[in-house]
Protein backbone atom coordinates (compact mmCIF):
# COMPACT_ATOMS: atom_id res chain seq x y z
CA UNK A 1 0.00 0.00 0.00
CA UNK A 2 0.99 3.19 -0.48
CA UNK A 3 0.60 5.58 2.56
CA UNK A 4 0.51 9.08 3.96
CA UNK A 5 1.07 10.11 7.66
CA UNK A 6 -0.14 13.75 8.07
CA UNK A 7 0.82 15.52 11.71
CA UNK A 8 2.57 18.33 12.07
CA UNK A 9 5.88 16.90 14.20
CA UNK A 10 7.76 14.45 12.89
CA UNK A 11 11.11 12.54 13.05
CA UNK A 12 13.71 14.12 14.48
CA UNK A 13 11.45 16.35 16.72
CA UNK A 14 10.88 14.69 20.23
CA UNK A 15 7.29 15.80 21.30
CA UNK A 16 5.39 12.68 21.62
CA UNK A 17 3.18 12.79 18.57
CA UNK A 18 6.65 13.11 16.39
CA UNK A 19 8.14 9.58 18.42
CA UNK A 20 4.65 7.91 17.62
CA UNK A 21 4.10 8.82 14.02
CA UNK A 22 7.69 8.14 13.68
CA UNK A 23 7.59 4.16 15.34
CA UNK A 24 4.47 3.56 13.04
CA UNK A 25 5.99 5.04 9.56
CA UNK A 26 9.11 2.87 10.06
CA UNK A 27 6.82 -0.07 11.11
CA UNK A 28 5.02 0.04 7.91
CA UNK A 29 8.14 0.38 6.09
CA UNK A 30 9.15 -2.65 7.32
CA UNK A 31 5.82 -4.35 6.62
CA UNK A 32 6.74 -3.10 2.59
CA UNK A 33 4.28 -0.30 2.53
CA UNK A 34 5.49 2.66 0.76
CA UNK A 35 5.10 5.75 3.32
CA UNK A 36 5.07 9.03 2.52
CA UNK A 37 5.02 11.88 6.00
CA UNK A 38 3.92 15.32 5.39
CA UNK A 39 5.05 17.54 8.16
CA UNK A 40 6.53 20.69 9.41
CA UNK A 41 10.20 21.98 8.82
CA UNK A 42 10.23 23.63 11.90
CA UNK A 43 10.43 22.39 15.30
CA UNK A 44 7.10 21.92 17.31
CA UNK A 45 7.68 23.38 20.88
CA UNK A 46 11.24 24.97 19.40
CA UNK A 47 9.91 27.13 16.23
CA UNK A 48 13.72 28.01 16.01
CA UNK A 49 14.84 24.61 14.81
CA UNK A 50 14.94 24.04 10.83
CA UNK A 51 15.00 20.78 8.95
CA UNK A 52 15.75 19.50 5.16
CA UNK A 53 12.21 19.91 3.44
CA UNK A 54 12.97 16.38 1.75
CA UNK A 55 14.74 13.68 3.34
CA UNK A 56 14.72 9.29 3.56
CA UNK A 57 14.91 8.19 7.28
CA UNK A 58 14.64 4.47 6.94
CA UNK A 59 12.99 4.18 4.12
CA UNK A 60 10.34 6.69 5.19
CA UNK A 61 9.24 9.32 2.41
CA UNK A 62 9.85 12.67 4.36
CA UNK A 63 8.39 15.67 2.99
CA UNK A 64 8.46 18.91 5.39
CA UNK A 65 6.66 22.20 4.32
CA UNK A 66 7.45 25.83 5.29
CA UNK A 67 5.19 27.33 8.24
CA UNK A 68 5.57 30.55 10.27
CA UNK A 69 7.57 30.23 13.78
CA UNK A 70 5.75 32.52 16.10
CA UNK A 71 5.96 30.02 18.80
CA UNK A 72 3.70 29.27 21.68
CA UNK A 73 3.79 33.16 23.98
CA UNK A 74 0.40 34.22 22.89
CA UNK A 75 -2.21 31.98 21.29
CA UNK A 76 -2.07 34.55 18.33
CA UNK A 77 1.07 33.20 17.58
CA UNK A 78 0.48 29.63 17.63
CA UNK A 79 -2.91 30.34 15.76
CA UNK A 80 -0.79 31.43 13.14
CA UNK A 81 1.79 29.12 13.33
CA UNK A 82 -1.23 26.57 12.84
CA UNK A 83 -3.16 28.39 9.51
CA UNK A 84 0.43 28.54 8.00
CA UNK A 85 1.24 24.90 8.28
CA UNK A 86 -2.13 24.04 7.23
CA UNK A 87 -2.27 26.36 4.16
CA UNK A 88 1.53 24.80 3.22
CA UNK A 89 0.28 21.31 3.65
CA UNK A 90 -2.71 22.05 1.40
CA UNK A 91 -0.90 23.10 -1.49
CA UNK A 92 1.53 20.28 -1.15
CA UNK A 93 -1.43 17.85 -1.09
CA UNK A 94 -2.39 18.80 -4.14
CA UNK A 95 1.08 18.07 -5.78
CA UNK A 96 1.47 14.68 -4.18
CA UNK A 97 0.41 11.33 -5.67
CA UNK A 98 -2.70 9.73 -4.97
CA UNK A 99 -2.64 7.23 -1.67
CA UNK A 100 -4.47 4.10 -0.49
CA UNK A 101 -4.60 5.64 2.90
CA UNK A 102 -3.84 8.55 4.32
CA UNK A 103 -3.66 8.55 8.67
CA UNK A 104 -4.15 11.85 10.37
CA UNK A 105 -3.23 12.63 13.91
CA UNK A 106 -4.15 15.94 15.79
CA UNK A 107 -1.26 18.59 15.38
CA UNK A 108 -2.01 21.29 14.71
CA UNK A 109 -5.54 20.48 16.09
CA UNK A 110 -8.32 19.59 12.95
CA UNK A 111 -5.73 18.77 10.71
CA UNK A 112 -7.62 15.78 10.37
CA UNK A 113 -10.38 17.89 8.02
CA UNK A 114 -7.93 18.61 5.60
CA UNK A 115 -7.23 14.80 5.65
CA UNK A 116 -11.22 13.89 5.44
CA UNK A 117 -11.13 16.25 2.36
CA UNK A 118 -8.57 14.47 0.62
CA UNK A 119 -11.60 11.27 0.15
CA UNK A 120 -11.87 9.96 -2.19
CA UNK A 121 -9.39 12.62 -4.44
CA UNK A 122 -6.24 11.93 -2.96
CA UNK A 123 -6.23 8.89 -1.22
CA UNK A 124 -9.10 6.17 -0.55
CA UNK A 125 -9.50 5.54 3.11
CA UNK A 126 -8.61 7.74 5.95
CA UNK A 127 -7.28 6.83 9.54
CA UNK A 128 -8.23 9.32 12.16
CA UNK A 129 -5.51 8.89 14.92
CA UNK A 130 -7.08 11.12 17.80
CA UNK A 131 -3.95 11.93 19.62
CA UNK A 132 -6.48 14.93 21.46
CA UNK A 133 -10.27 16.23 20.89
CA UNK A 134 -10.57 20.03 19.32
CA UNK A 135 -12.03 22.11 19.98
CA UNK A 136 -13.27 20.26 23.09
CA UNK A 137 -9.53 21.05 24.09
CA UNK A 138 -9.91 24.58 23.58
CA UNK A 139 -13.71 25.15 24.96
CA UNK A 140 -12.24 23.07 28.30
CA UNK A 141 -9.76 25.33 28.61
CA UNK A 142 -12.01 28.30 28.45
CA UNK A 143 -10.03 29.60 24.97
CA UNK A 144 -13.44 29.23 23.02
CA UNK A 145 -16.81 29.71 24.25
CA UNK A 146 -19.09 26.28 23.57
CA UNK A 147 -21.89 28.38 22.06
CA UNK A 148 -19.69 30.78 19.94
CA UNK A 149 -20.21 30.98 15.57
CA UNK A 150 -16.09 29.81 15.89
CA UNK A 151 -16.87 26.86 17.79
CA UNK A 152 -19.79 25.58 16.04
CA UNK A 153 -18.25 25.67 12.78
CA UNK A 154 -14.98 24.13 14.37
CA UNK A 155 -17.07 21.07 15.97
CA UNK A 156 -18.45 20.65 12.84
CA UNK A 157 -15.44 20.12 11.25
CA UNK A 158 -14.29 17.69 13.72
CA UNK A 159 -17.67 15.75 13.32
CA UNK A 160 -17.03 15.76 9.33
CA UNK A 161 -14.10 14.48 10.00
CA UNK A 162 -15.04 11.37 12.31
CA UNK A 163 -17.82 10.49 9.92
CA UNK A 164 -15.54 10.75 7.33
CA UNK A 165 -12.81 8.00 8.88
CA UNK A 166 -13.10 4.52 8.17
CA UNK A 167 -11.29 3.72 11.02
CA UNK A 168 -10.86 6.05 14.36
CA UNK A 169 -8.07 5.61 16.93
CA UNK A 170 -9.17 6.37 20.61
CA UNK A 171 -6.88 6.42 23.07
CA UNK A 172 -8.29 5.28 25.92
CA UNK A 173 -11.99 3.97 27.07
CA UNK A 174 -13.04 8.11 28.23
CA UNK A 175 -12.19 9.17 24.62
CA UNK A 176 -13.97 6.81 23.02
CA UNK A 177 -17.06 7.75 24.91
CA UNK A 178 -16.65 11.07 24.08
CA UNK A 179 -16.29 10.57 20.13
CA UNK A 180 -19.61 7.68 20.66
CA UNK A 181 -21.46 11.15 22.00
CA UNK A 182 -20.95 12.82 19.24
CA UNK A 183 -22.58 10.05 17.43
CA UNK A 184 -20.05 7.83 16.01
CA UNK A 185 -20.88 4.30 15.39
CA UNK A 186 -18.47 2.20 18.50
CA UNK A 187 -18.00 -0.34 15.95
CA UNK A 188 -15.46 2.40 13.94
CA UNK A 189 -13.59 3.09 16.84
CA UNK A 190 -10.36 1.09 17.92
CA UNK A 191 -9.22 1.74 21.40
CA UNK A 192 -5.03 1.96 20.84
CA UNK A 193 -2.85 3.72 23.98
CA UNK A 194 0.20 5.38 22.88
CA UNK A 195 2.98 2.93 23.63
CA UNK A 196 5.93 2.91 26.10
CA UNK A 197 9.45 3.33 23.75
CA UNK A 198 10.44 0.27 25.83
CA UNK A 199 12.94 -0.65 22.96
CA UNK A 200 14.45 2.65 23.99
CA UNK A 201 13.77 2.85 27.43
CA UNK A 202 14.13 1.01 30.32
CA UNK A 203 15.78 1.25 33.80
CA UNK A 204 19.52 1.65 33.81
CA UNK A 205 21.56 2.09 37.22
CA UNK A 206 24.50 3.50 35.04
CA UNK A 207 22.00 6.02 33.04
CA UNK A 208 20.80 7.26 35.97
CA UNK A 209 24.02 7.44 38.31
CA UNK A 210 25.55 9.31 35.18
CA UNK A 211 22.45 11.60 34.69
CA UNK A 212 22.53 12.51 38.52
CA UNK A 213 26.25 13.28 38.54
CA UNK A 214 25.47 15.23 35.82
CA UNK A 215 23.18 17.63 37.33
CA UNK A 216 24.39 17.33 40.77
CA UNK A 217 21.87 15.38 42.53
CA UNK A 218 23.21 12.50 44.36
CA UNK A 219 22.14 13.44 47.45
CA UNK A 220 18.89 14.34 46.59
CA UNK A 221 14.93 13.05 46.48
CA UNK A 222 14.51 14.10 43.07
CA UNK A 223 10.92 14.46 42.58
CA UNK A 224 10.49 14.47 38.47
CA UNK A 225 7.93 16.24 36.14
CA UNK A 226 8.75 15.43 32.60
CA UNK A 227 6.95 16.45 29.22
CA UNK A 228 4.96 18.61 28.23
CA UNK A 229 3.85 21.59 30.27
CA UNK A 230 0.30 22.36 28.82
CA UNK A 231 -2.64 23.90 30.86
CA UNK A 232 -4.00 20.64 30.33
CA UNK A 233 -1.54 19.50 32.85
CA UNK A 234 -2.14 21.96 35.71
CA UNK A 235 1.40 22.37 37.52
CA UNK A 236 0.31 24.97 40.54
CA UNK A 237 -0.69 22.02 43.19
CA UNK A 238 2.80 20.68 42.33
CA UNK A 239 4.94 23.91 42.40
CA UNK A 240 2.88 24.76 45.67
CA UNK A 241 3.99 21.73 47.24
CA UNK A 242 7.66 22.76 46.03
CA UNK A 243 7.29 25.99 47.58
CA UNK A 244 6.26 24.11 50.93
CA UNK A 245 9.53 21.71 50.99
CA UNK A 246 11.61 24.55 49.65
CA UNK A 247 13.68 24.24 52.89
CA UNK A 248 14.27 21.15 52.63
CA UNK A 249 17.82 21.12 50.83
CA UNK A 250 17.35 16.77 49.98
CA UNK A 251 14.58 17.32 47.98
CA UNK A 252 14.35 18.86 44.24
CA UNK A 253 11.82 19.12 41.82
CA UNK A 254 13.14 18.72 38.95
CA UNK A 255 10.59 20.03 35.33
CA UNK A 256 12.13 18.71 32.11
CA UNK A 257 10.37 19.53 28.54
CA UNK A 258 8.72 22.44 27.09
CA UNK A 259 5.32 23.88 26.30
CA UNK A 260 3.35 26.74 26.62
CA UNK A 261 3.62 26.66 30.72
CA UNK A 262 7.19 25.55 30.67
CA UNK A 263 8.47 29.39 31.30
CA UNK A 264 5.62 29.80 34.07
CA UNK A 265 7.44 27.22 36.19
CA UNK A 266 10.67 28.91 35.37
CA UNK A 267 9.52 32.16 36.17
CA UNK A 268 7.69 30.48 39.71
CA UNK A 269 11.15 29.40 40.69
CA UNK A 270 12.59 32.74 40.13
CA UNK A 271 10.20 34.92 41.72
CA UNK A 272 10.50 32.59 44.80
CA UNK A 273 14.25 32.21 44.89
CA UNK A 274 13.55 28.40 44.96
CA UNK A 275 17.07 26.55 44.72
CA UNK A 276 14.72 23.44 45.11
CA UNK A 277 13.51 23.83 41.34
CA UNK A 278 15.27 22.42 38.27
CA UNK A 279 14.14 23.04 34.73
CA UNK A 280 15.75 20.92 31.51
CA UNK A 281 14.18 20.55 28.17
CA UNK A 282 13.45 18.18 26.36
CA UNK A 283 15.92 15.31 26.48
CA UNK A 284 17.11 13.32 23.20
CA UNK A 285 15.12 9.80 23.13
CA UNK A 286 18.67 8.43 23.26
CA UNK A 287 19.20 9.62 27.05
CA UNK A 288 15.66 9.41 28.19
CA UNK A 289 16.56 6.29 30.21
CA UNK A 290 19.14 8.43 31.96
CA UNK A 291 16.39 11.10 32.77
CA UNK A 292 13.40 8.99 33.80
CA UNK A 293 15.30 6.58 35.65
CA UNK A 294 17.22 9.58 37.90
CA UNK A 295 13.88 10.37 39.45
CA UNK A 296 13.36 8.78 42.72
CA UNK A 297 9.46 10.09 42.08
CA UNK A 298 7.65 10.33 38.54
CA UNK A 299 4.86 12.74 38.29
CA UNK A 300 1.93 12.93 36.31
CA UNK A 301 -1.25 15.38 36.22
CA UNK A 302 -4.30 15.30 34.40
CA UNK A 303 -6.88 18.65 34.66
CA UNK A 304 -10.12 17.12 35.44
CA UNK A 305 -12.02 18.98 32.83
CA UNK A 306 -9.58 17.15 30.11
CA UNK A 307 -10.20 13.66 31.11
CA UNK A 308 -11.36 11.92 27.60
CA UNK A 309 -9.78 15.26 25.98
CA UNK A 310 -6.21 14.66 26.06
CA UNK A 311 -4.48 11.67 27.23
CA UNK A 312 -0.74 12.28 29.45
CA UNK A 313 1.47 9.23 27.64
CA UNK A 314 3.94 9.72 30.18
CA UNK A 315 3.16 7.34 32.20
CA UNK A 316 3.88 4.40 29.98
CA UNK A 317 7.80 5.33 29.89
CA UNK A 318 7.01 6.04 33.42
CA UNK A 319 5.92 2.21 33.87
CA UNK A 320 8.81 0.95 31.07
CA UNK A 321 11.50 2.52 33.99
CA UNK A 322 9.77 1.17 36.91
CA UNK A 323 9.74 4.20 39.06
CA UNK A 324 7.17 5.12 41.95
CA UNK A 325 4.51 7.71 40.40
CA UNK A 326 2.84 10.83 42.12
CA UNK A 327 -0.21 11.05 40.00
CA UNK A 328 -2.64 14.57 40.22
CA UNK A 329 -5.98 14.48 38.92
CA UNK A 330 -9.10 13.11 39.25
CA UNK A 331 -10.07 9.44 40.27
CA UNK A 332 -11.80 8.69 37.31
CA UNK A 333 -9.02 9.07 34.36
CA UNK A 334 -7.22 6.50 32.22
CA UNK A 335 -4.22 7.34 34.39
CA UNK A 336 -6.04 6.62 37.56
CA UNK A 337 -7.43 3.08 36.49
CA UNK A 338 -3.47 2.28 35.13
CA UNK A 339 -1.92 2.81 38.36
CA UNK A 340 -4.71 1.06 40.11
CA UNK A 341 -4.15 -2.38 37.94
CA UNK A 342 -0.61 -2.40 37.70
CA UNK A 343 1.87 -3.87 39.77
CA UNK A 344 3.51 0.08 40.69
CA UNK A 345 4.05 2.11 43.74
CA UNK A 346 1.58 5.07 43.43
CA UNK A 347 0.42 8.01 45.47
CA UNK A 348 -2.66 9.69 44.31
CA UNK A 349 -3.82 13.28 45.34
CA UNK A 350 -6.54 15.74 43.91
CA UNK A 351 -5.91 18.90 42.10
CA UNK A 352 -5.54 21.71 44.87
CA UNK A 353 -4.32 19.39 47.50
CA UNK A 354 -1.43 20.67 48.15
CA UNK A 355 -0.54 19.41 51.81
CA UNK A 356 -1.77 15.53 50.22
CA UNK A 357 0.92 15.83 47.70
CA UNK A 358 3.56 17.11 50.18
CA UNK A 359 2.94 14.81 52.66
CA UNK A 360 2.95 11.74 49.66
CA UNK A 361 6.16 12.87 48.67
CA UNK A 362 7.62 13.03 52.26
CA UNK A 363 6.37 9.08 52.41
CA UNK A 364 7.48 8.11 49.68
CA UNK A 365 10.83 9.35 50.56
CA UNK A 366 11.05 7.40 53.62
CA UNK A 367 10.14 4.19 51.44
CA UNK A 368 12.61 4.82 49.52
CA UNK A 369 15.46 4.57 52.58
CA UNK A 370 13.98 1.42 53.60
CA UNK A 371 12.95 -0.71 50.24
CA UNK A 372 14.40 -1.06 47.23
CA UNK A 373 13.57 -1.08 43.68
CA UNK A 374 12.43 -4.08 42.45
CA UNK A 375 11.38 -4.68 38.15
CA UNK A 376 7.52 -5.42 37.82
CA UNK A 377 7.42 -5.52 34.34
CA UNK A 378 4.37 -3.36 34.58
CA UNK A 379 4.94 -1.75 31.38
CA UNK A 380 4.46 -5.15 29.68
CA UNK A 381 1.09 -4.72 27.56
CA UNK A 382 1.68 -0.70 26.66
CA UNK A 383 5.03 -1.50 25.24
CA UNK A 384 5.79 -0.71 21.40
CA UNK A 385 6.06 -4.42 20.55
CA UNK A 386 2.40 -5.23 22.00
CA UNK A 387 0.07 -1.95 20.84
CA UNK A 388 1.78 -1.16 17.61
CA UNK A 389 1.25 -4.21 15.71
CA UNK A 390 -2.60 -3.30 16.56
CA UNK A 391 -2.72 -0.12 14.91
CA UNK A 392 -1.36 -1.65 11.56
CA UNK A 393 -3.45 -4.71 11.60
CA UNK A 394 -5.60 -1.95 11.35
CA UNK A 395 -4.83 0.30 8.60
CA UNK A 396 -4.34 -3.10 6.49
CA UNK A 397 -7.13 -4.61 7.37
CA UNK A 398 -9.02 -2.38 6.27
CA UNK A 399 -7.28 -1.54 3.11
CA UNK A 400 -7.43 -4.99 2.21
CA UNK A 401 -11.40 -5.14 2.90
CA UNK A 402 -11.32 -1.90 0.62
CA UNK A 403 -9.79 -4.16 -2.26
CA UNK A 404 -11.79 -6.95 -1.53
CA UNK A 405 -14.88 -5.10 -2.24
CA UNK A 406 -13.07 -3.63 -5.53
CA UNK A 407 -12.49 -7.08 -6.59
CA UNK A 408 -16.02 -8.72 -5.60
CA UNK A 409 -17.33 -5.52 -7.53
CA UNK A 410 -15.65 -6.09 -10.65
Amino acid sequence: MNILILNQAFYPDVVATAQHASDLAVALVQRGHEVTVLCSSRGYDNTSMHFSSHENWNGVNIVRVRSTGFGKAAKWRRAADFASFIMSSVFQLSILPRFDVVVALTSPPLISFIAALCIPFKARRLVFWSMDLNPDEAIAAGWLREESLVTRLLSRMLLYSLHRADQIVALDVFMKQRIEEKGISREKILIVPPWSHDDHICFSDPARRKFRAQHRLDAKFVVMYSGNHSPCHPLDTLLQAAGQLSDRDDILFCFIGGGSEFSKVQAFAQERRLANIMTLPYQPLAALSGSLSAADLQVVVMGEPYVGIIHPCKIYNILAVDRAVLYIGPDKSHVADIIKDEEVESYSCRTGDVDAVVNSILYAMTRRTTSSWRSLGSANRFSKAQLLPQLISSIERDSLAANASTVRAA
